[in-house]
């Protein structure tokens, strides 16, 4: 049974301007709601209004929308129950989502799925300092479950620098970003309790919910404005009573969103009178590619429920320098050390002095890293408009992936497609709680150049493929898939 509900303005705002004129009136009501869900802008499992509240709202007969809720029906896009509603669904709802694939590419294989940068070359350095280091910690046991008195001084110090005022005892240090959100997740999920999340939403973050057993709700993060869908967020808070959100507001995997400081306010607020735990993701805030400037953490915002920010070195510096750490009040990060100290008791030595050396040089590091970043996205999307010219993508302002727009909800195959052409990504669906986002795929710019300008080619070889038409180059569109678009009603 559905938990959610949308009402008749909420949806009529969401359908925009309708109907087209190459199309019934209730067709392109159907063609309008149906590309909401694969789109991820209305989720799965949602309650649509009534029959005769949607007609009043929409200013159309009751028999318009009942004979779009039956073609929605009859596509499997909608679901409906006597006594019950009618509530959004999927053809392929229920099935299993396809896996993240950890293991590196095989060789010959063009790695699209993955967004993690190679060492920089500060690491060798780092490692070699932190080898001098390392004597003076040899005498003790090597365990500390709360990470090196020294590291979580120079972690707080960062938070501080960044208005958000912090002390040692507030920060644990973990076994990279998802250790840390597990556990800050921990602290209020169990079997069945509802997760605001986000979608599309980082992959990883959403299988930590579900292996923890709750119930993700999603909320929208648009592509085309990135901004965070409010509305969809308060209903969602006021519904279903989650226990916890897991929120990426620091150039948001994969849209790139950056979330303003008023809304981060709003937020903040929002989950803290509903008791709702926030656990919030900062792994890529030391990312930012333009000239943009990066608000005060959300915890900046927080009332009196707990707020678990969650940072690591991994995509600053390398993904297998596997040290990560999550910030909150005292008391909490209490409870939350001794949950940690049940798992794997602390984190390598070595690593963290490593780690400690590379904040020493944060400012050329992040230079570094952001430099080779900006040179990767700026060639992809030169890739992009040149090859694939009927995508769509939004220029995101920091983070390592283009959210691309596929003009026909077909990601999956061509991921498939791809696959066979020897390049590998993921489906817009891994980035989805609850399935759809069809119409999108990630793209990272976290790869070498001379890759990004081999695997492009075959992409656009294989979407070729996929859509049916002939590759050309023409210049890209600058907007995302549009309701307006006759071609948005293709599903």
């Amino acid at each position: 049974m559905p938990t959610r509900r949308i009402g008749p303005r909420e949806l009529t705002r969401l359908l925009g301007a309708w109907p087209s004129a190459s199309a019934p009136a209730y067709a392109a009501l159907a063609g309008r709601i149906r590309l909401l869900v694969l789109d991820g802008r209305l989720p799965v499992g949602v309650r649509l209004p009534p029959e005769r509240e949607l007609a009043a709202s929409l200013g159309v007969s009751r028999t318009t929308v009942s004979a779009a809720f039956d073609v929605l029906r009859d596509g499997g896009h909608a679901v409906s129950r006597q006594g019950s509603g009618t509530w959004t669904s999927l053809p392929t709802a229920g099935a299993p989502v396809p896996t993240w694939a950890p293991e590196p590419a095989p060789d010959g294989v063009l790695d699209l799925a993955h967004a993690a940068p190679s060492a920089p070359p500060h690491l060798h350095a780092a490692y070699s300092a932190a080898l001098e280091d390392l004597p003076r910690h040899l005498p003790g046991t090597g365990y500390d479950y709360r990470g090196l008195p020294a590291l979580r001084a120079r972690l707080a110090a960062r938070f501080t620098e960044r208005g958000l005022a912090t002390t040692a005892e507030q920060v644990l240090v973990t076994s990279g970003a998802l250790q840390a959100v597990r556990l800050g997740l921990t602290l209020a999920v169990g079997a069945g309790d509802r997760v605001v999340v986000e979608q599309p939403g980082y992959p990883n973050g959403l299988d930590v919910v579900t292996d923890l057993g709750g119930r993700p709700v999603p909320v929208p993060v648009d592509p085309r404005s990135g901004s965070w869908d409010v509305d969809s967020l308060v209903a969602a808070t006021r519904q279903t009573r989650p226990t916890a959100a897991y929120l990426v507001p620091e150039f948001q995997n994969p849209t790139g969103s950056l979330m303003p400081a008023p809304v981060r306010q709003l937020v903040a607020a929002l989950l803290d009178r509903s008791g709702t735990v926030a656990v919030v993701d900062e792994t890529l805030v030391e990312l930012a590619l333009d000239d943009v400037v990066t608000p005060p953490p959300l915890a900046t915002f927080a009332g009196r429920t707990p707020v678990v920010t969650v940072g690591s070195a991994s995509k600053i510096a390398w993904g297998g320098l596997r040290v990560g750490w999550l910030r909150s009040d005292a008391t909490t990060v209490s409870r939350l050390a001794a949950l940690r100290s049940r798992q794997d008791l602390a984190s390598p030595v070595l690593e963290q002095l490593a780690l400690l050396h590379l904040l020493d040089r944060l400012d050329d590091l992040r230079e570094h890293r952001v430099g080779e970043l900006r040179r990767g996205r700026d060639l992809l999307l030169g890739l992009l408009a040149d090859q694939l010219p009927d995508w769509t993508v939004r220029t995101p302002a920091g983070g390592q992936v283009l959210w691309c727009g596929l003009p026909t909800p077909t990601s999956g195959a061509l991921a498939q497609a791809t696959a066979d052409l020897g390049v590998r990504l993921t489906p817009g669906s891994r980035f989805a709680a609850d399935g759809g986002l069809e119409s999108w795929v990630r793209l990272p710019y976290t790869l070498p150049p001379d890759v990004l300008e081999q695997a492009v080619p075959l992409v656009a070889r294989a979407w070729a493929a996929v859509a049916g038409t002939p590759a050309g180059r023409r210049r890209a569109s600058t907007r995302g898939p549009s309701l307006d678009d006759d071609a948005a009603y293709v599903v």
